[in-house]
């Protein structure tokens, strides 16, 4: 999907919600849990309930690697579910975090974006920077996909180096800077946390026209509306993440019914911000 599609479909559901798939089994409904996939079985059920609300979704590897083999599996399940039923209605994210010397970074962007190769095919994937421009490169050279480069993340620790300051400018602002000479907005995106929406304006002066991942609304305390007046562009430029407060709204029989009732309140909320 590249950029000319995604602003499209943000235009047409009105909506720049993305909804992290970070299935844990331990909060799944216990209907689910004697299933041959529960994992994938849970997925299915957010994904039908809320496609018309959404307009990315973002798994959490983690949550899917801790299960070794079967793990993989559920990911492959619900990744291909969502491309094969839904084409063309959902932006798809590997939330993978991955960051590692060039030919390793080669190889992490087959795993998430060669299907011929691992099995699955996402638009986009996280990516860490710190490693520095030959790390990040070689996902780059897929086209149509996208890289999505940690900047400035909502957890306490971002204190401990994403502040540093160096005449003046601080390591996130650095990052910025530097990383965006190395792709462009129709191939590149940054991860920032909603609990830091107030720095939001300083980060459209480095990167105006870039799209902006922005977890942290709700479980974290986010504000959606200080995001949207900060980080809104003409383009949109927004997808902004809920995991727990949609796909765990209830840990009953109707759990998808619930997530489709919190994703359609904070659907509405944003067709409201885009006009």
């Amino acid at each position: 999907m590249n950029r000319t599609e995604l602003i499209t479909l943000i235009n047409r559901k009105k909506s720049f919600l993305c909804i992290g798939l970070d299935t844990d089994i331990s909060k799944m409904p216990a209907h689910l849990k004697d299933l041959e996939d529960p994992i994938f079985e849970f997925n299915k059920a957010i994904i039908d309930s809320t496609i018309y609300l959404a307009v990315a979704y973002k798994p959490n590897l983690a949550f899917y690697e801790c299960y070794g083999v079967k793990g993989w599996q559920s990911l492959t399940r619900t990744i291909n579910y969502i491309n094969n039923t839904y084409p063309g209605q959902a932006f798809t994210i590997a939330d993978a975090k991955r960051g590692d010397i060039g030919n390793t970074s080669q190889q992490y962007a087959r795993a998430m974006f060669d299907k011929a190769s691992s099995g699955m095919e996402f638009d986009a994937v996280t990516v860490a920077p710190y490693m520095g421009e030959d790390s990040v490169k070689p996902f780059l050279s897929y086209p149509s996909k996208w890289i999505i480069v940690l900047a400035l993340t909502s957890n306490k620790g971002a204190e401990d180096f994403q502040f540093f300051t160096s005449q003046d400018t601080r390591l996130f602002e650095q990052v910025l800077a530097r990383s965006k000479q190395w792709g462009s907005d129709e191939n590149m995106m940054y991860v920032v946390g909603a609990t830091k929406a107030e720095m939001l304006a300083g980060i459209r002066k480095i990167v105006p026209d870039h799209f902006l991942l922005v977890p942290g609304v709700g479980a974290q305390g986010g504000s959606l509306q200080e995001v949207a007046k900060h980080g809104l562009t003409k383009d949109c430029g927004l997808l902004v993440n809920s995991s727990r407060n949609i796909i765990y709204a209830s840990n009953g029989s109707d759990f998808a019914e619930k997530a489709r009732e919190e994703a359609g309140r904070m659907q509405k909320e944003m067709e409201a911000l885009l006009k």
